[in-house]
């Protein structure tokens, strides 16, 4: 991550270097200014992270009404941008108007070093929290937009109905919710579209990998660290909880936690408090938790890899996301979402998919499940030659119809399905084709116009 970046502002150069030399030794950039005109054009032209201002300029010495007015200004062009100020000619009056206008703290000259540092810390701290929840909230939100900003689940399949009804119900609650399903079954989207129907939508939604944290790091992400507490620790750091307050926390891989950081777990789950790392004061997470696992969770308990205690506070409702394969009915939807996204990122002009495409998406077993169908449909975007997704774009070569497919087709399904898988296989070679399929090459040519294929 980049150094903090505060701005200094002060009409006498020896506060201003005094300030300066400070700063720099805490690890911030520092940008300055001598005048009301010099802050503006500073907040419009960098990134900063906090203004550290004078309330009284030039015009006057004593009422720090430059400095109030200048607040106001400040507070147009950036609100969530934090504002310490700083007078000689501290009151009480002074510091109320200061915070009604839109200040965060307020500091006397002559400044104490350690209560200055802290207090840039703390507010550098919280404004890039801020900034990194929105991040991940923009960077995590995987749903479909429709015209009018509405966030969409694509769900058309009978097996989603349940689905769709317990997202509906435990949606605007604050209920722990654990979803299960395998591997790309989209449950990180369901978790989000949780997020979307509940009271804490404008509030960050922050994801953890939880097997991807070491144990050595585990406490210092989840719930933060001071400064000093261990080598590296060279600032108050926020942890997950504090980053998602307010909101939402989705623990995404839950079972593959270890036990140990599943005890840790456990206390901020029951009781809602935590301390960070060599910190001593608790606090307190104001966060729904959502989480998810690939895995069965009670044969995890059963088998002594997951704590049954923590299981039950995780899961007050489960939901079940099926496995694309039982959601036939969502396939074309979904490939011709996937098709609109890619093209729009790609820059591609691709009308549809051929009926031949569409076949071959219906006859895949889709073991990747939803994410294997969006990969499948990005390449299909990259390898199209014409104006329609042809089936060969897709790179299906191993498609094989699902456990019991071939059951559903008639003779002539069966065989139109072989015939494009061969052909598929060999770039379209008829000879080749034919010999794989046990034809003479005349013969799989009769096929091929019986079954209208080119």
């Amino acid at each position: 991550m980049s150094r903090p970046c505060v701005l200094i502002a002060d009409d006498q150069p020896d506060v201003v270097e005094s300030l300066r030399l400070l700063l720099k030794g805490d690890g911030y950039d520092i940008v300055t200014a001598s005048s009301p005109a010099e802050v503006i054009a500073a907040v419009e032209k960098r990134d900063l992270d906090v203004v550290l201002m004078d309330l009284n300029y030039t015009r006057d010495t004593t009422s720090g009404q430059e400095g109030v007015e200048l607040l106001d200004r400040l507070r147009e062009l950036d609100r969530n941008l934090p504002v310490v100020v700083m007078t000689a000619w501290g009151s009480v009056e002074l510091a109320v108007e200061a915070m009604r206008r839109g200040a965060r703290d307020f500091v006397e000259k002559p400044w104490d070093n350690e209560r200055l540092l802290a207090t840039l810390r703390n507010h550098t701290e919280l404004v890039r929290a801020l900034r990194k929840g929105e991040q991940l909230e923009a960077e995590n939100r995987v749903l479909r937009e429709g015209d009018g900003g509405e966030l969409v689940l694509i769900a058309e399949a009978p097996a989603m109905k349940p689905v769709l009804e317990l997202i509906e119900r435990v949606g605007p609650s604050d209920a722990n919710v654990l979803l299960t399903g395998e591997n790309g079954t989209g449950k990180s989207l369901i978790a989000r579209v949780l997020h979307s129907v509940s009271p804490r939508a404008s509030r960050p939604l922050v994801t953890v990998n939880s097997g991807a944290i070491p144990d050595s790091v585990f406490e210092s992400e989840l719930f933060g660290h001071v400064r000093g507490a261990f080598t590296d620790a060279k600032a108050d750091r926020m942890g997950r909880f504090e980053m998602a307050a307010g909101g939402t926390l989705f623990l995404d891989e839950i079972a593959n936690l270890p036990l140990g950081q599943q005890a840790k777990l456990l206390r901020v789950v029951e009781s809602g408090e935590f301390e960070r790392v060599g910190g001593t004061r608790t606090r307190r997470a104001d966060v729904r938790i959502l989480s998810a696992t690939n895995t069965d969770p009670d044969e995890e308990v059963a088998a002594g890899r997951f704590r049954k205690d923590l299981l039950f506070r995780l899961k007050t409702v489960e939901i079940r996301v099926p496995p694309l394969r039982q959601r036939r009915a969502d396939l074309e939807p979904l490939a011709r979402h996937f098709l609109e996204r890619h093209c729009r990122r790609h820059r591609q002009r691709i009308e549809g998919f051929e009926p031949a495409a569409l076949e071959a998406l219906g006859a895949h077993s889709w073991p990747g499940n939803v994410r294997e169908l969006d990969h499948a449909v990005e390449r299909a975007v990259l390898m199209a030659r014409g104006s329609r997704i042809e089936a060969a774009d897709l790179g299906l070569l191993d498609t094989a119809p699902a456990s019991g497919q071939f059951a559903d087709m008639n003779l002539e399904e069966a065989e139109r399905w072989l015939i494009r898988k061969a052909l598929s296989r060999h770039q379209g070679n008829v000879t080749l084709a034919a010999v794989d399929l046990g034809l003479s090459r005349s013969a799989l040519y009769r096929r091929l116009e019986k079954h209208r294929i080119e």
